[in-house]
């Protein structure tokens, strides 16, 4: 690990979690230590919004028609896919200076004409050691400063300050804090519900079962590429992580902490 102090764990599939200060007492998303199903609670899909398909640009939660490409490197992993003319290059990293988790997800319109599409960043919030014993405790919420969604513990006797986040740099979102909402009834993450509807309804707070969604609608001509940054990371309270939102928005802030990270394993 480049960070010691927060890290992230990804197979060939995509499956992660992720985790803050202690890998096993802080949590941020859940470890099912389950290396044959390969389960997780982050996942990411594109959709084209015409037709309504969906995929991940992973192989997993939501494998699409055609093969993939993973290249693990150290510190970094990449996902290569082709869907339908639509091509994607997905980056996972962690900052070696911060408690945060970049996906950086490039994707190009190679079909021909133009295509109207969706990215969607989820994740499960855990915020301890094991998700039963926090969900009913973790309070989510849009901070009012930055737009990115919060999530807290105060009943963790260990971190009870901490706030964790979710965030991405397009301005034009939808967002849920409902893992009840965005996977369904009975729902997995195969096949979540959310991919159903038009949109992600805002919901957020108290007494839900907690999780983390953000949607970003977008257009690309023939040719055209778009990069879109999500970011998963922890502040020590809510101010440090509205600063760590704010320090790290834009292409430019996830490349240097890409760049960064190669010259920590370079040295």
């Amino acid at each position: 690990l480049a960070n010691p102090h927060f890290g992230t764990v990804i197979s060939e599939s995509g499956s992660a979690y992720t985790w803050a200060e202690n890998a096993h007492e802080f949590r941020l998303t859940p470890w099912h230590n389950d290396s044959v199903s390969d389960t997780s609670g982050e996942a990411f899909y594109l959709r084209d919004e015409e037709r309504g398909h969906f995929w991940s640009p992973m192989p997993l939660p939501s494998r699409g028609a055609t093969p993939y490409v993973t290249r693990h490197g150290f510190g970094y992993t990449v996902f290569e896919h082709a869907e339908r003319g639509i091509r994607s290059e997905v980056w996972v990293y962690v900052a070696t200076d911060a408690s945060i988790k970049f996906t950086v997800l490039k994707v190009r319109n190679e079909s021909g004409r133009s295509r109207r599409l969706s990215a969607t960043g989820y994740a499960e919030w855990v915020l301890g050691d094991l998700r039963p014993k926090t969900t009913m405790h973790v309070i989510t919420e849009i901070d009012a400063n930055s737009g990115a969604l919060f999530a807290r513990n105060p009943y963790n006797t260990e971190f009870p300050d901490r706030t964790a986040f979710f965030d991405v740099d397009e301005a034009t979102r939808t967002v849920s804090g409902d893992r009840t909402e965005f996977l369904g009834r009975n729902g997995r993450l195969a096949s979540p519900a959310a991919m159903t509807r038009l949109r992600l309804s805002g919901r957020v707070g108290a007494a839900l079962d907690p999780c983390a969604a953000i949607q970003v609608p977008f257009e690309l001509a023939g040719g055209q590429e778009r990069e879109i940054v999500f970011r998963l990371g922890v502040g020590q309270d809510a101010e440090d992580a509205g600063n760590l939102v704010r320090r790290f928005r834009g292409s430019a802030a996830a490349r240097g902490a890409l760049e960064t990270v190669w010259q920590y394993w370079q040295h």
